[in-house]
Protein backbone atom coordinates (compact mmCIF):
# COMPACT_ATOMS: atom_id res chain seq x y z
CA UNK A 1 0.00 0.00 0.00
CA UNK A 2 1.20 3.18 -0.78
CA UNK A 3 2.11 6.13 1.65
CA UNK A 4 -1.04 8.18 -0.19
CA UNK A 5 -3.45 5.27 0.37
CA UNK A 6 -2.09 5.12 4.24
CA UNK A 7 -2.33 8.41 4.91
CA UNK A 8 -6.49 9.02 3.35
CA UNK A 9 -8.69 9.23 5.84
CA UNK A 10 -11.02 6.31 6.73
CA UNK A 11 -15.08 6.55 5.45
CA UNK A 12 -17.20 6.20 8.46
CA UNK A 13 -18.86 2.68 9.53
CA UNK A 14 -22.18 2.98 8.62
CA UNK A 15 -24.63 3.97 11.74
CA UNK A 16 -26.53 0.91 11.75
CA UNK A 17 -23.64 -0.80 11.58
CA UNK A 18 -22.20 1.07 14.69
CA UNK A 19 -25.10 0.48 16.40
CA UNK A 20 -25.70 -3.40 15.97
CA UNK A 21 -22.23 -3.97 17.19
CA UNK A 22 -22.35 -1.84 20.02
CA UNK A 23 -25.71 -4.18 20.56
CA UNK A 24 -23.79 -7.31 19.95
CA UNK A 25 -20.63 -5.77 22.21
CA UNK A 26 -18.34 -6.93 19.31
CA UNK A 27 -15.12 -4.68 19.30
CA UNK A 28 -14.09 -3.81 15.85
CA UNK A 29 -10.92 -2.53 14.37
CA UNK A 30 -11.83 -0.22 10.86
CA UNK A 31 -9.43 -1.04 8.05
CA UNK A 32 -9.21 -0.06 4.11
CA UNK A 33 -10.70 -2.69 1.19
CA UNK A 34 -7.30 -2.96 -1.15
CA UNK A 35 -7.86 -4.86 -4.63
CA UNK A 36 -6.27 -8.15 -3.64
CA UNK A 37 -6.74 -11.89 -4.03
CA UNK A 38 -9.32 -13.70 -2.39
CA UNK A 39 -8.08 -14.77 1.58
CA UNK A 40 -8.84 -16.90 4.31
CA UNK A 41 -9.51 -14.34 6.77
CA UNK A 42 -11.97 -12.01 4.81
CA UNK A 43 -15.44 -13.28 5.16
CA UNK A 44 -17.61 -14.15 1.99
CA UNK A 45 -21.26 -13.33 2.70
CA UNK A 46 -24.00 -14.81 0.08
CA UNK A 47 -27.48 -14.23 0.87
CA UNK A 48 -29.38 -17.63 -0.47
CA UNK A 49 -33.44 -18.91 -0.52
CA UNK A 50 -35.52 -20.89 -1.87
CA UNK A 51 -39.11 -21.58 -1.30
CA UNK A 52 -38.87 -22.17 2.34
CA UNK A 53 -37.46 -19.02 3.02
CA UNK A 54 -33.46 -17.44 3.17
CA UNK A 55 -30.33 -18.29 4.04
CA UNK A 56 -27.37 -16.54 5.48
CA UNK A 57 -23.95 -18.52 4.22
CA UNK A 58 -21.06 -17.37 5.53
CA UNK A 59 -17.53 -19.10 4.64
CA UNK A 60 -13.59 -17.83 3.64
CA UNK A 61 -13.42 -15.31 0.53
CA UNK A 62 -10.70 -17.90 -0.92
CA UNK A 63 -13.50 -20.88 -0.86
CA UNK A 64 -15.58 -21.17 -4.12
CA UNK A 65 -18.82 -21.96 -2.15
CA UNK A 66 -20.43 -25.41 -3.72
CA UNK A 67 -24.19 -25.25 -4.42
CA UNK A 68 -23.97 -28.72 -4.83
CA UNK A 69 -22.88 -29.76 -1.82
CA UNK A 70 -24.88 -26.75 -0.05
CA UNK A 71 -27.66 -29.43 -1.63
CA UNK A 72 -26.87 -32.28 -0.05
CA UNK A 73 -25.91 -30.45 3.49
CA UNK A 74 -29.08 -28.75 3.57
CA UNK A 75 -31.58 -30.95 1.76
CA UNK A 76 -32.77 -26.98 -0.19
CA UNK A 77 -32.44 -25.99 -3.76
CA UNK A 78 -30.87 -22.73 -2.77
CA UNK A 79 -29.71 -19.75 -5.04
CA UNK A 80 -28.97 -16.31 -4.82
CA UNK A 81 -31.40 -13.69 -3.40
CA UNK A 82 -32.94 -11.48 -6.28
CA UNK A 83 -31.00 -8.33 -6.59
CA UNK A 84 -34.63 -6.32 -5.84
CA UNK A 85 -34.62 -8.45 -2.58
CA UNK A 86 -31.32 -7.83 -1.30
CA UNK A 87 -31.32 -3.83 -2.43
CA UNK A 88 -34.39 -3.81 -0.31
CA UNK A 89 -32.63 -5.09 3.05
CA UNK A 90 -29.79 -2.08 1.86
CA UNK A 91 -31.46 0.44 1.65
CA UNK A 92 -33.29 -0.27 4.89
CA UNK A 93 -30.06 -0.34 6.83
CA UNK A 94 -28.71 2.29 4.39
CA UNK A 95 -25.38 -0.20 3.26
CA UNK A 96 -23.58 -0.35 -0.03
CA UNK A 97 -22.42 -4.29 0.81
CA UNK A 98 -24.08 -6.99 3.10
CA UNK A 99 -22.08 -7.40 6.04
CA UNK A 100 -21.62 -10.88 7.62
CA UNK A 101 -23.87 -10.20 10.62
CA UNK A 102 -26.72 -12.95 11.42
CA UNK A 103 -28.97 -10.85 13.30
CA UNK A 104 -28.77 -7.93 10.44
CA UNK A 105 -30.61 -10.55 8.07
CA UNK A 106 -33.09 -12.21 11.03
CA UNK A 107 -32.86 -15.38 8.83
CA UNK A 108 -30.93 -18.61 9.81
CA UNK A 109 -27.48 -18.99 9.09
CA UNK A 110 -25.05 -21.40 8.17
CA UNK A 111 -20.90 -21.40 8.17
CA UNK A 112 -17.96 -23.19 6.49
CA UNK A 113 -16.02 -24.61 9.52
CA UNK A 114 -13.14 -23.16 8.37
CA UNK A 115 -14.12 -19.84 8.82
CA UNK A 116 -13.05 -20.06 12.53
CA UNK A 117 -9.31 -21.30 11.98
CA UNK A 118 -7.73 -17.37 11.42
CA UNK A 119 -6.79 -15.62 14.81
CA UNK A 120 -8.66 -12.72 13.18
CA UNK A 121 -11.27 -12.13 10.87
CA UNK A 122 -12.28 -9.36 8.04
CA UNK A 123 -16.12 -8.70 7.61
CA UNK A 124 -17.71 -6.34 5.36
CA UNK A 125 -18.83 -2.85 7.33
CA UNK A 126 -21.74 -2.34 4.72
CA UNK A 127 -19.23 0.41 3.14
CA UNK A 128 -17.15 -0.75 -0.19
CA UNK A 129 -13.84 0.80 1.10
CA UNK A 130 -14.26 -0.26 4.39
CA UNK A 131 -13.59 -4.04 6.46
CA UNK A 132 -13.95 -4.48 10.05
CA UNK A 133 -11.47 -6.61 11.73
CA UNK A 134 -12.85 -8.55 14.67
CA UNK A 135 -11.25 -11.30 17.10
CA UNK A 136 -12.23 -14.59 16.12
CA UNK A 137 -13.24 -15.41 19.02
CA UNK A 138 -15.79 -13.00 19.83
CA UNK A 139 -17.05 -13.37 16.17
CA UNK A 140 -17.80 -16.96 17.21
CA UNK A 141 -20.29 -15.74 19.52
CA UNK A 142 -22.27 -14.11 17.50
CA UNK A 143 -22.77 -18.02 15.50
CA UNK A 144 -23.91 -19.69 18.72
CA UNK A 145 -27.01 -19.96 16.82
CA UNK A 146 -26.12 -21.18 13.29
CA UNK A 147 -24.92 -23.88 12.00
CA UNK A 148 -21.71 -25.41 11.07
CA UNK A 149 -20.72 -27.52 8.03
CA UNK A 150 -18.00 -27.89 5.40
CA UNK A 151 -19.49 -26.89 1.71
CA UNK A 152 -16.29 -24.78 0.35
CA UNK A 153 -13.88 -25.95 -1.73
CA UNK A 154 -10.37 -23.52 -1.67
CA UNK A 155 -9.91 -21.73 -4.73
CA UNK A 156 -6.19 -22.47 -4.77
CA UNK A 157 -6.68 -25.92 -5.65
CA UNK A 158 -8.82 -25.08 -8.60
CA UNK A 159 -5.95 -24.83 -11.23
CA UNK A 160 -7.51 -23.62 -14.66
CA UNK A 161 -5.38 -24.19 -17.50
CA UNK A 162 -3.89 -21.06 -18.18
CA UNK A 163 -0.58 -21.65 -20.09
CA UNK A 164 -1.07 -25.58 -21.89
CA UNK A 165 -3.16 -24.81 -25.17
CA UNK A 166 -1.87 -28.33 -26.27
CA UNK A 167 -4.02 -29.96 -23.48
CA UNK A 168 -7.71 -27.71 -25.19
CA UNK A 169 -8.93 -30.01 -27.52
CA UNK A 170 -8.70 -33.50 -24.87
CA UNK A 171 -9.73 -31.31 -21.86
CA UNK A 172 -12.80 -29.72 -23.98
CA UNK A 173 -13.45 -33.17 -25.51
CA UNK A 174 -13.44 -34.83 -22.00
CA UNK A 175 -15.80 -32.67 -21.08
CA UNK A 176 -17.96 -32.67 -23.81
CA UNK A 177 -18.39 -36.39 -22.94
CA UNK A 178 -18.56 -35.70 -19.37
CA UNK A 179 -22.08 -33.52 -19.87
CA UNK A 180 -23.45 -34.35 -22.75
CA UNK A 181 -24.94 -37.93 -24.34
CA UNK A 182 -23.62 -36.73 -27.92
CA UNK A 183 -21.08 -39.89 -29.43
CA UNK A 184 -17.63 -38.65 -30.05
CA UNK A 185 -16.51 -37.47 -33.63
CA UNK A 186 -13.43 -36.89 -35.12
CA UNK A 187 -12.84 -32.96 -35.27
CA UNK A 188 -13.58 -30.58 -32.67
CA UNK A 189 -16.68 -28.27 -34.33
CA UNK A 190 -18.65 -31.94 -34.51
CA UNK A 191 -18.27 -32.49 -31.47
CA UNK A 192 -19.36 -29.41 -30.28
CA UNK A 193 -22.22 -29.07 -32.75
CA UNK A 194 -20.74 -25.37 -33.45
CA UNK A 195 -23.34 -23.72 -36.15
CA UNK A 196 -20.98 -23.12 -39.63
CA UNK A 197 -19.69 -19.61 -40.40
CA UNK A 198 -21.98 -17.34 -41.79
CA UNK A 199 -21.63 -16.48 -45.61
CA UNK A 200 -20.78 -12.99 -44.21
CA UNK A 201 -18.16 -14.21 -42.02
CA UNK A 202 -16.54 -16.57 -44.36
CA UNK A 203 -15.88 -13.50 -46.99
CA UNK A 204 -14.91 -11.04 -44.38
CA UNK A 205 -12.10 -13.57 -43.19
CA UNK A 206 -10.88 -14.01 -46.98
CA UNK A 207 -11.51 -9.86 -47.26
CA UNK A 208 -8.49 -10.21 -44.42
CA UNK A 209 -5.97 -12.18 -46.36
CA UNK A 210 -6.20 -10.38 -49.25
CA UNK A 211 -3.44 -7.84 -49.40
CA UNK A 212 -5.18 -6.40 -52.55
CA UNK A 213 -8.74 -5.69 -51.03
CA UNK A 214 -9.97 -2.69 -51.13
CA UNK A 215 -12.72 -0.26 -49.71
CA UNK A 216 -15.29 -1.10 -52.93
CA UNK A 217 -14.32 -5.10 -51.96
CA UNK A 218 -15.51 -4.33 -47.82
CA UNK A 219 -18.44 -2.18 -48.94
CA UNK A 220 -19.57 -4.89 -51.18
CA UNK A 221 -19.45 -7.59 -48.70
CA UNK A 222 -20.99 -5.56 -45.78
CA UNK A 223 -24.09 -4.23 -48.36
CA UNK A 224 -25.12 -7.86 -49.23
CA UNK A 225 -25.57 -8.30 -45.30
CA UNK A 226 -28.35 -5.87 -44.77
CA UNK A 227 -28.68 -5.79 -40.73
CA UNK A 228 -24.74 -5.75 -41.14
CA UNK A 229 -24.56 -2.54 -43.30
CA UNK A 230 -27.01 -1.12 -41.27
CA UNK A 231 -25.03 -1.16 -37.99
CA UNK A 232 -21.82 -0.17 -39.80
CA UNK A 233 -23.85 3.58 -40.73
CA UNK A 234 -25.20 3.62 -37.47
CA UNK A 235 -21.38 2.96 -35.58
CA UNK A 236 -20.37 5.58 -38.28
CA UNK A 237 -23.41 8.30 -37.47
CA UNK A 238 -22.82 7.80 -33.17
CA UNK A 239 -22.07 10.41 -31.46
CA UNK A 240 -18.83 8.66 -30.48
CA UNK A 241 -17.41 9.00 -33.72
CA UNK A 242 -18.43 13.08 -34.28
CA UNK A 243 -18.50 12.52 -37.63
CA UNK A 244 -19.25 15.87 -39.67
CA UNK A 245 -22.24 15.87 -41.81
CA UNK A 246 -24.86 12.43 -42.35
CA UNK A 247 -23.62 8.92 -43.06
CA UNK A 248 -25.20 8.07 -46.46
CA UNK A 249 -23.77 4.82 -47.21
CA UNK A 250 -21.40 1.80 -46.13
CA UNK A 251 -18.50 3.53 -48.46
CA UNK A 252 -19.22 6.88 -46.77
CA UNK A 253 -18.69 5.20 -43.18
CA UNK A 254 -15.62 3.41 -44.07
CA UNK A 255 -14.25 6.39 -46.15
CA UNK A 256 -14.78 9.10 -44.03
CA UNK A 257 -15.18 8.14 -40.40
CA UNK A 258 -14.13 4.38 -39.53
CA UNK A 259 -11.63 3.26 -41.84
CA UNK A 260 -10.74 0.21 -43.22
CA UNK A 261 -9.27 -1.81 -40.75
CA UNK A 262 -11.77 -0.48 -38.12
CA UNK A 263 -14.62 -1.75 -40.80
CA UNK A 264 -13.47 -5.47 -41.48
CA UNK A 265 -12.91 -6.31 -38.02
CA UNK A 266 -16.08 -4.68 -36.82
CA UNK A 267 -17.58 -6.85 -39.08
CA UNK A 268 -16.06 -10.00 -38.70
CA UNK A 269 -16.66 -9.46 -34.82
CA UNK A 270 -20.22 -8.50 -35.20
CA UNK A 271 -20.82 -11.77 -37.71
CA UNK A 272 -19.02 -14.23 -35.20
CA UNK A 273 -20.62 -12.74 -32.05
CA UNK A 274 -24.17 -13.53 -33.94
CA UNK A 275 -23.03 -17.09 -34.86
CA UNK A 276 -24.32 -18.12 -31.68
CA UNK A 277 -27.42 -16.55 -29.79
CA UNK A 278 -26.94 -14.44 -26.50
CA UNK A 279 -27.97 -17.40 -23.63
CA UNK A 280 -31.62 -17.27 -22.34
CA UNK A 281 -30.12 -17.50 -18.58
CA UNK A 282 -27.07 -14.86 -17.30
CA UNK A 283 -26.23 -14.42 -13.75
CA UNK A 284 -27.59 -11.51 -11.76
CA UNK A 285 -26.33 -8.52 -11.99
CA UNK A 286 -24.12 -9.16 -15.19
CA UNK A 287 -22.61 -6.60 -17.47
CA UNK A 288 -24.65 -7.68 -20.52
CA UNK A 289 -22.24 -9.34 -23.62
CA UNK A 290 -22.70 -6.59 -26.02
CA UNK A 291 -21.69 -3.66 -23.87
CA UNK A 292 -18.61 -5.45 -22.24
CA UNK A 293 -17.78 -6.61 -25.94
CA UNK A 294 -17.93 -2.91 -26.85
CA UNK A 295 -15.89 -1.04 -24.25
CA UNK A 296 -13.11 -3.44 -23.74
CA UNK A 297 -12.60 -3.19 -27.77
CA UNK A 298 -13.09 0.85 -27.16
CA UNK A 299 -10.81 1.12 -24.74
CA UNK A 300 -7.88 -1.70 -25.58
CA UNK A 301 -7.91 1.05 -28.72
CA UNK A 302 -7.09 3.38 -26.75
CA UNK A 303 -4.47 1.72 -24.71
CA UNK A 304 -2.74 0.34 -27.87
CA UNK A 305 -2.94 4.32 -28.79
CA UNK A 306 -1.19 4.93 -25.59
CA UNK A 307 2.17 2.65 -26.25
CA UNK A 308 5.34 3.74 -28.12
CA UNK A 309 4.21 3.62 -31.98
CA UNK A 310 6.87 1.14 -32.90
CA UNK A 311 5.83 -1.41 -30.31
CA UNK A 312 1.95 -1.08 -31.04
CA UNK A 313 -0.10 -4.56 -32.55
CA UNK A 314 -2.03 -4.09 -35.25
CA UNK A 315 -4.84 -2.01 -33.96
CA UNK A 316 -7.86 -4.05 -36.09
CA UNK A 317 -6.50 -7.48 -34.66
CA UNK A 318 -5.94 -5.36 -31.37
CA UNK A 319 -9.72 -4.42 -31.67
CA UNK A 320 -10.98 -7.69 -32.62
CA UNK A 321 -9.69 -9.38 -29.79
CA UNK A 322 -11.37 -6.85 -27.15
CA UNK A 323 -15.04 -7.40 -29.23
CA UNK A 324 -14.44 -11.25 -29.16
CA UNK A 325 -12.56 -11.85 -26.12
CA UNK A 326 -15.44 -13.17 -24.20
CA UNK A 327 -16.81 -15.36 -27.40
CA UNK A 328 -16.29 -18.66 -25.22
CA UNK A 329 -19.20 -17.51 -22.53
CA UNK A 330 -21.31 -18.04 -25.93
CA UNK A 331 -19.96 -21.10 -26.63
CA UNK A 332 -20.31 -22.79 -23.31
CA UNK A 333 -23.95 -21.90 -22.78
CA UNK A 334 -24.12 -23.22 -26.53
CA UNK A 335 -22.43 -26.48 -25.99
CA UNK A 336 -23.47 -26.83 -22.19
CA UNK A 337 -26.83 -25.63 -22.14
CA UNK A 338 -27.98 -27.62 -18.96
CA UNK A 339 -25.29 -26.54 -16.77
CA UNK A 340 -24.58 -23.40 -17.76
CA UNK A 341 -27.43 -22.65 -15.84
CA UNK A 342 -25.18 -23.99 -13.03
CA UNK A 343 -22.55 -22.06 -13.72
CA UNK A 344 -24.53 -19.18 -13.28
CA UNK A 345 -25.59 -19.97 -9.89
CA UNK A 346 -22.09 -20.78 -9.22
CA UNK A 347 -20.75 -16.62 -10.94
CA UNK A 348 -23.93 -15.17 -8.09
CA UNK A 349 -22.70 -17.22 -5.14
CA UNK A 350 -19.10 -16.21 -5.71
CA UNK A 351 -18.53 -13.02 -6.86
CA UNK A 352 -15.49 -13.02 -5.51
CA UNK A 353 -13.39 -15.75 -7.54
CA UNK A 354 -12.90 -15.27 -10.83
CA UNK A 355 -15.34 -17.22 -13.69
CA UNK A 356 -12.18 -19.56 -14.74
CA UNK A 357 -11.94 -20.65 -10.92
CA UNK A 358 -15.85 -21.68 -11.23
CA UNK A 359 -16.18 -22.80 -14.83
CA UNK A 360 -12.99 -25.31 -14.01
CA UNK A 361 -14.35 -26.55 -11.20
CA UNK A 362 -17.72 -26.93 -12.81
CA UNK A 363 -16.68 -28.31 -16.05
CA UNK A 364 -12.72 -29.08 -16.32
CA UNK A 365 -12.46 -26.19 -18.83
CA UNK A 366 -12.90 -22.73 -19.03
CA UNK A 367 -14.68 -19.88 -21.81
CA UNK A 368 -10.88 -18.72 -22.84
CA UNK A 369 -10.06 -22.52 -23.34
CA UNK A 370 -13.12 -23.12 -25.76
CA UNK A 371 -13.31 -20.01 -27.04
CA UNK A 372 -9.44 -20.00 -28.92
CA UNK A 373 -10.42 -23.58 -29.93
CA UNK A 374 -13.11 -22.72 -31.60
CA UNK A 375 -11.46 -19.44 -33.47
CA UNK A 376 -9.15 -21.86 -34.48
CA UNK A 377 -11.66 -24.28 -36.12
CA UNK A 378 -12.66 -21.51 -37.97
CA UNK A 379 -9.65 -20.54 -38.77
CA UNK A 380 -8.82 -17.03 -37.36
CA UNK A 381 -5.70 -15.22 -37.19
CA UNK A 382 -3.59 -16.40 -34.61
CA UNK A 383 -3.28 -12.98 -33.08
CA UNK A 384 -7.11 -13.73 -31.82
CA UNK A 385 -7.07 -17.26 -30.65
CA UNK A 386 -3.80 -16.50 -28.64
CA UNK A 387 -5.75 -12.94 -27.40
CA UNK A 388 -8.66 -15.04 -26.49
CA UNK A 389 -6.33 -18.35 -25.12
CA UNK A 390 -3.93 -16.32 -22.45
CA UNK A 391 -6.36 -13.23 -21.56
CA UNK A 392 -6.81 -14.50 -18.16
CA UNK A 393 -2.75 -14.90 -17.39
CA UNK A 394 -1.22 -11.41 -16.49
CA UNK A 395 2.51 -13.33 -17.20
CA UNK A 396 1.88 -14.71 -20.19
CA UNK A 397 4.88 -13.60 -22.21
CA UNK A 398 4.78 -16.08 -25.56
CA UNK A 399 4.28 -15.05 -28.80
CA UNK A 400 2.08 -12.01 -29.67
CA UNK A 401 1.45 -11.57 -25.87
CA UNK A 402 0.52 -8.29 -26.49
CA UNK A 403 -2.75 -8.88 -27.76
CA UNK A 404 -3.77 -11.05 -24.06
CA UNK A 405 -2.21 -8.43 -22.33
CA UNK A 406 -4.30 -5.79 -23.73
CA UNK A 407 -7.15 -7.27 -22.98
CA UNK A 408 -5.92 -8.37 -19.16
CA UNK A 409 -5.14 -4.73 -18.78
CA UNK A 410 -8.60 -3.48 -20.06
CA UNK A 411 -10.63 -6.04 -18.53
CA UNK A 412 -9.26 -5.40 -15.05
CA UNK A 413 -9.41 -1.64 -15.65
CA UNK A 414 -13.14 -1.71 -16.23
CA UNK A 415 -13.91 -3.88 -13.60
CA UNK A 416 -12.60 -1.50 -11.39
CA UNK A 417 -15.21 0.38 -12.41
CA UNK A 418 -17.43 -1.71 -12.41
CA UNK A 419 -18.15 -2.57 -15.49
CA UNK A 420 -17.37 -6.52 -16.42
CA UNK A 421 -18.33 -9.65 -14.64
CA UNK A 422 -15.98 -10.92 -11.98
CA UNK A 423 -13.79 -9.68 -8.88
CA UNK A 424 -11.17 -6.26 -10.52
CA UNK A 425 -7.82 -8.07 -9.68
CA UNK A 426 -4.41 -5.97 -9.49
CA UNK A 427 -3.05 -4.77 -12.63
CA UNK A 428 0.72 -6.12 -11.94
CA UNK A 429 3.44 -3.33 -12.53
CA UNK A 430 5.67 -5.71 -15.11
CA UNK A 431 2.34 -5.92 -17.16
CA UNK A 432 2.25 -2.05 -17.83
CA UNK A 433 6.32 -2.16 -18.45
CA UNK A 434 6.28 -4.92 -21.37
CA UNK A 435 3.20 -2.89 -22.61
CA UNK A 436 5.13 0.11 -22.14
CA UNK A 437 2.35 2.01 -21.19
CA UNK A 438 2.00 4.57 -18.41
CA UNK A 439 -0.23 3.64 -15.29
CA UNK A 440 -1.27 7.21 -15.74
CA UNK A 441 -1.72 6.92 -18.96
CA UNK A 442 -4.04 3.59 -18.95
CA UNK A 443 -6.23 5.46 -16.50
CA UNK A 444 -6.48 8.15 -18.47
CA UNK A 445 -7.74 6.37 -21.25
CA UNK A 446 -10.58 4.74 -18.67
CA UNK A 447 -11.39 7.82 -18.02
CA UNK A 448 -12.33 9.20 -21.84
CA UNK A 449 -14.21 5.90 -21.75
CA UNK A 450 -16.69 6.93 -18.98
CA UNK A 451 -16.57 10.15 -20.42
CA UNK A 452 -17.65 8.31 -23.81
CA UNK A 453 -20.20 6.32 -22.25
CA UNK A 454 -23.47 7.94 -23.39
CA UNK A 455 -21.96 6.77 -26.56
CA UNK A 456 -21.03 3.73 -26.34
CA UNK A 457 -24.66 2.91 -24.62
CA UNK A 458 -26.42 4.23 -27.85
CA UNK A 459 -23.38 1.94 -29.69
CA UNK A 460 -24.43 -0.75 -27.64
CA UNK A 461 -28.08 -0.53 -27.53
CA UNK A 462 -28.00 -1.40 -31.23
CA UNK A 463 -27.14 -5.57 -30.00
CA UNK A 464 -30.49 -7.29 -28.80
Amino acid sequence: MTDVALASPLPEVPPSIQQLLAQLNLAYRPVPATTRQPQANRVHTVLLSDSVGMLLVLLPENQLLDLRRLVEFTGRQLAVVAPERLMRTLERYELDVLPGLPSLTNSPCLYDERLLEAPRLLLESGERSLLLEVETSDYRCLLSQATAGSFGIPAAGIQPNLRQPERDEAEILHAATAFTARRIRQRLEETLEIPPLSKTAEKVIKLRVDPDATVDDLANVVETDPALAAQVISWAASPYYAAPGKIRSVEDAIVRVLGFDLVINLALGLALGKTLSLPSDQAQQETPYWKQAIYTAALIEGLARAMPRAERPEMGLAYLGGLLHNFGYLVLAHVFPPHFSLICRHLEANRQLDHQVIEHHLLGITREQIGAALMRCWEMPEEVVTALRFQGDPAYQGEQAVYPNLIFLAVQLLRGEGIGNGPAQAIPEDLYARLNIDPAKARECMQKILGAEAALRELTGQFK
